[in-house]
């Protein structure tokens, strides 16, 4: 496809790079000087890759599940899962880890899936508290096991870069559904599995 005829959500790509063009100029730079030349390329580029989650489906990944386990209806989780998001305040960087953990009803996914769900809601302009909830949902929807949980730690760079620049500081968020919530035996045991991470 020509990159003049890249139009998403009615923005053409042309309009995205002037967009860029406008902001480096307002703040106080020339864009027309050699090392700017290309950054709005680069920056929709970019934008291309942080931003994918918008065009997919996170349902979708975890549409095939298997029934094959052998009754296994134990715990299971995938920890430090890394990701990559954007404060939609500042559109300033969230970087940080997922935790993850669901107890089967009968149906396991792949468990690559869940890293794609993961990333599918990080890659989108996020609220910590709101990307926490809808991998916890998203899981719950499509495999209706008896607990779902998911823990999400990040540094938030629109706390550390600007504003009280606070450095070394991370936020920690979690939801708990089904068994997880219900149960503080399950809940005991799905947060001790996963801070033996930190050892």
């Amino acid at each position: 496809m020509n990159e003049d005829d890249d139009i998403r959500n009615n923005v053409s790509r042309a309009d995205a790079e002037a967009a860029v063009r406008t902001l480096l100029k307002w703040s106080g730079d020339n864009p027309e000087r050699e090392g700017l030349l290309d950054t709005p390329k680069r920056v929709v580029k970019a934008y291309s890759d942080w931003f994918s989650g918008y065009a997919v489906d996170p349902d979708e990944y975890l549409a095939r599940t298997f029934e094959e386990v052998c009754g296994y209806d134990e715990m299971i989780i995938l920890r430090d899962i890394e990701y990559e998001s954007h404060c939609e305040h500042h559109m300033a960087p969230i970087i940080g880890r997922v935790h993850v953990g669901y107890l089967p009803n009968g149906r396991v996914v792949g468990i690559s899936k869940l890293a794609r769900v993961v990333d599918a809601y990080a890659r989108r302009f996020q609220v910590q508290e709101k990307m926490t909830a809808q991998i916890a949902n998203c899981i719950q929807r499509a495999l209706q096991p008896q607990g779902v949980a998911v823990v999400v730690e990040g540094a938030h760079e629109c706390m550390t870069t600007r504003g009280v620049h606070k450095r070394g500081v991370s936020m920690l968020t979690s939801s708990m559904l089904g068994t997880f919530r219900d149960d503080a035996r399950t809940r005991n045991e799905f947060l001790r599995f996963i801070e033996t991470s930190r050892r």
